[in-house]
């Protein structure tokens, strides 16, 4: 599947930059009605990706879009609800339809469903610089330079696709960077232990003054292996107060989740862990990055795809890789010019918006972890309430200003 840099073609109508869930979704979409589509990564597959794991509602309804949900089902690891569980042990079990693969998995087989659709995949081949065609600020990407183990390749595209993540470099090298500072950063690992196969079994998700402003959690993976992790959330909303990322020791934040919860404490005593922990930041929001220039388009979690509050970032990815796609086969269909799939491609990410607005709010849960319990007292009194819980998972359901205090009387206290 991962040919050699040497032979990349000197030219493809699209090139896709970064092969994790948005590159792969927008190579799917490309290659499957006709276009000669490159698709690109820093390294060969399948490879690593520091990740919570969990495929949230919006991740299977991509992923049955695309036509490779059955694949990724089969590999997975179902759930039925995530437990949000606060600092005095209150619980609750809010449903959804959910479930885990480690990215290692999950990207080979998005990837995998690339090429079948007729993507050539290069790598490791990393993104070094853009090409572009006149001057100023009328120049337009016309192509990429990528390189590996000294060896340089240009690479001419109609469209250039930036899916590279959270890491700033191709965004900064490209002129699309407005924010090299992550959202939020996240450390994970994998623990095996037959011991606690059927008795966490669930995605479990603490709050505690210790892990503020921030959460540990605990999801089950296939074969008897668990990704145990620990997140913190900044807020980049104006006016939120969040964390500064400053002095931030992950290492010592996943050693106090293992003393304070009794199930990561158990899972790690009697378990053993798969390779080292790693940490990776996240871009949020939909912030940080221009989502366009003429002749390139950002997606995935280089344009800030991944939702606050609960570092999800799997289903956006995709969702927003399809809509550049469909932006770029539309202009050709159409015979649009860029500025019209330009606007086509960020009037549909924007659209979004209001969703990333509802996590973005959420983030105070984060450094004020005693509103857990008030929520999980509150959806243990009142189906309603659980019921609007889980439809915030589901996306069936955008509630108003989190903030505000009508808002959170609604959710805590209105009858059903």
């Amino acid at each position: 599947m991962n040919l050699a840099i040497d032979s990349v073609p000197p030219a493809c109508d699209v090139l896709v930059v970064g092969a994790g869930p948005a590159g792969s979704a927008a190579a799917i979409t490309l290659a499957r009605a006709g276009l000669d589509v490159v698709l690109a990564d820093a390294q060969a597959f399948p490879r690593d990706k520091v990740c919570g794991d969990g495929l949230i509602p919006d991740a299977h309804h991509a992923m049955r879009q695309l036509g490779v949900l059955d694949d990724v089902m089969r590999l997975a690891q179902r759930a039925g609800h995530v437990a949000c569980v606060g600092p005095r042990g209150g619980r609750i079990d809010v449903p959804g339809t959910l479930a885990v693969l480690p990215r290692r998995i999950l990207d080979d087989v998005l990837c995998r469903a690339a090429v079948a659709a007729g993507a050539r995949m290069h790598a490791p081949a990393r993104f070094v610089g853009v090409l572009e065609a006149g001057d100023g600020g009328e120049a337009r990407v016309i192509g990429a330079r990528l390189e590996h183990a000294g060896a340089m390749r240009e690479v001419r595209a109609g469209w250039l696709l930036l899916a590279t993540g959270a890491v700033p470099q191709a965004l900064i090298a490209s002129g699309m960077c407005e924010r090299r500072t992550p959202s939020a950063i996240a450390l994970r690992g994998y623990v095996r232990n037959d011991g606690m196969v059927g008795r966490l079994t669930e995605l479990e998700v603490l709050w505690h003054p210790r892990l503020k402003p921030g959460y540990g959690w605990i999801f089950p993976c296939p074969d008897g292996v668990f990704n145990i992790g620990v997140g913190v959330m900044h807020s980049h909303a104006k006016g939120h107060a969040g964390a500064t990322m400053k002095d931030v020791n992950l290492r010592a934040s996943l050693q106090a989740f293992t003393e304070i919860y009794a199930p990561a404490r158990e899972l790690v005593a009697s378990g053993t862990w798969v390779g080292e922990p790693k940490g990776a930041p996240l871009r949020c929001s939909l912030e940080g990055a221009r989502l366009s220039r003429p002749g390139l388009l950002v997606t995935g979690e280089a344009a800030g795809s991944t939702y606050a509050f609960t570092g999800e970032g799997i289903g956006k990815a995709l969702e927003t890789g399809v809509l550049a796609a469909e932006a770029v086969l539309e202009g050709r269909m159409f015979g649009s010019g860029d500025a019209d799939v330009r606007m086509r491609y960020e009037e549909r990410v924007r659209a979004l918006k209001p969703r990333y607005v509802v996590y973005e709010r959420a983030n105070t849960v984060n450094a004020h972890p005693w509103l857990v319990e008030l929520l999980t007292w509150s959806a243990r009194r009142s189906k309603a309430r659980l019921k609007r819980m889980s439809g915030v998972l589901e996306e069936t359901h955008t509630p108003g200003n989190l903030l505000s205090a009508r808002s959170w009387a609604r959710l805590l206290f209105e009858h059903d």
